[in-house]
């Protein structure tokens, strides 16, 4: 199932230049241009606090967003840079590039896990430890998926897993090279102080020895 795009809601903007952007920032906009895909660029704009909201949300620029702006068909687009002021951090302009469906993007893709009820580790008392509740993947445009899944079935105290031991689906692949942590079962709290116990119990038995 492909993961939802979410809207990005914005008006062509009157104007290019600085004396334009200047007009949009007094009105309460963020001025921004829209490019890419063999088409003119077009200057557009944001409400502050809409964009403002969203930057803060995080991963606005590793988002794929639907861009919605009146009188023109809906885009795909990501982000390509947000200019913040140099002195209060907020957005001041920002760009956006248009994706055709076939295009490759990076983006993070939240991580499901399923069957803690099959793993034996979790009976026990073990616990989940959650490394990366989402991966950056590089995807296709117009196929992107909704979620990875985890499988935890059959998994113990002390198993990790890694992202070469899940199944991507099919056209992704992790942006990093190396084989990294994405969750493990970890024992729970007092099992694990009990267990450091009882091992500096048998150094200390093995020192008077």
């Amino acid at each position: 199932m492909a993961k939802e795009i979410p809207d990005l809601v914005a008006e062509v903007r009157a104007g290019t230049g600085k004396g334009a952007a200047r007009a949009a920032r007094r009105a309460g906009m963020v001025p921004g241009v829209v490019y890419g895909g063999d088409v003119d660029p077009v200057a557009i704009q944001i409400p502050f606090n809409e964009l403002l909201k969203k930057l803060k949300a995080g991963q606005f620029k590793s988002t794929l967003w639907n861009l919605k702006v009146e009188g023109q068909d809906d885009v795909r687009v990501i982000c390509r840079d947000v200019q913040r002021d140099v002195v209060k951090d907020l957005p001041t302009h920002f760009d956006l590039m248009r994706l055709r469906r076939t295009s490759k993007i990076n983006l993070f893709i939240p991580v499901e896990f399923v069957g803690e009820e099959a793993a034996p580790g979790i009976k026990k008392g073990g616990v989940l430890t959650v490394v990366r509740p989402e991966v950056e993947l590089v995807v296709t445009a117009g196929d992107i998926p909704e979620k990875i899944t985890v499988d935890l079935t059959g998994l113990n105290i002390g198993d990790v897993i890694t992202i070469s031991s899940i199944e991507l689906p099919n056209g992704t692949k992790p942006t990093i090279d190396r084989d990294f942590v994405i969750a493990n079962i970890s024992a729970p709290a007092g099992l694990a102080a009990s267990d450091d116990e009882e091992a500096e119990g048998e150094e200390g038995e093995a020192a008077e020895a």
